[in-house]
């Protein structure tokens, strides 16, 4: 091929490849336009026909957007005048990642996310997202490979001609890489012990960014929390003697406290303070129905109890006296 050829040959790739990075901007521009929620996702050992599932089950409700993180940046950087929010994920665009884009409800997109999982051999020098345990029982191997679990101090006995392991091993803690001795142990055995799956990072919500795990907390614990969070700010505010939103309603029960306490000690009255002085003076006049008829039915039978011991032993009384008379 000639330089003229090759040079030919090199313009067109490079004509191609700049009109695909035209049209991945494009692309990704209109979706920073359509959608107002982004969750980051992770791709590590995800294949291609578990991607397509899942956009499959995203169909109407998100759009998934893979690409090169260089790229990614250079858009949202170049965007940033119109979405100012996206600056909070650029530092995020690190490894194999990309955006899920949508309008709806981001709990149950990420449900559907996260659902789509296949089992997976174990890697060596990979990080286990698990533990790992070998079950104990027979192993099918032949008692020839007895060495191999010895070296890995695994105890095991010879059962009907074939290898049993004794008791359950911890063969893999979660966050530690992956032996070249354990991945080869668990393919002996047949065991797929990792469900690799799409994993969600973080979230860009309506411009705030958060972890995607508060997705999993419904509207109970969410306030539940938020009540804590109030109620840790009343106590410090009550301490330090600053008024806050969250303590002045303290305040001022703890004032009207004060207020009534006097009232009832004194003559002092307001308008407040009259039921509370009124109780004091007649109580019987506060209660209910249900404790009137509660005290009435007390009274009857506590009169009937006097009745009963009353005629009991007037009646021993009255055998006594006739036998004086006899």
């Amino acid at each position: 091929m000639s330089s003229d050829e090759e040079n030919e040959v090199n313009a067109v790739e490079l004509s191609e490849r700049k009109q695909r990075k035209l049209g991945y901007r494009a692309k990704m521009e209109g979706l920073m336009a359509e959608y107002k929620n982004v969750i980051m996702i992770n791709v590590d050992f995800v294949g291609s026909n578990q991607m397509h599932q899942v956009r499959i089950a995203l169909r109407g409700e998100a759009v998934i957007l893979m690409g090169k993180n260089t790229i990614m940046r250079k858009v949202i950087r170049d965007n940033l005048d119109q979405y100012p929010q996206y600056e909070q994920l650029l530092p995020l665009l690190k490894g194999n990642v990309g955006f899920v884009f949508t309008n709806g409800d981001l709990a149950e997109v990420r449900k559907k996310i996260m659902e789509n999982k296949v089992p997976a051999a174990a890697k060596t020098g990979v990080n286990a997202p698990t533990d790992v345990y070998v079950p104990p029982g027979p192993t099918g191997l032949d008692p020839g490979q007895t060495a191999f679990f010895q070296a890995l101090n695994i105890a095991t006995k010879i059962a009907r001609g074939s290898i049993e392991i004794l008791a359950k091993v911890h063969l893999i803690k979660e966050g530690e890489k992956v032996t070249a001795s354990a991945v080869a142990l668990l393919g002996k055995l047949g065991i797929l012990p990792f469900f690799y799956g799409i994993t969600t990072g973080m979230v860009l919500d309506n411009g705030s960014v958060y972890d995607s795990k508060f997705l999993d907390m419904d509207e109970s614990a969410v306030l539940a929390k938020f009540f804590a969070g109030v109620n840790m700010i009343a106590a410090i505010s009550l301490e330090i003697g600053y008024p806050t939103t969250a303590s002045v309603p303290h305040s001022l029960y703890s004032a009207f406290k004060k207020i009534l306490a006097i009232a009832v000690a004194t003559d002092y009255e307001f308008e407040l303070a009259k039921p509370f002085k009124e109780y004091i003076a007649n109580p019987d006049a506060f209660k209910s129905e249900e404790a009137e008829e509660e005290d009435e039915e007390s009274e009857e039978e506590s009169s009937e109890e006097e009745s009963s011991d009353a005629g009991g032993t007037g009646g021993l009384f009255g055998d006594d006296s006739e036998e004086d008379s006899d």
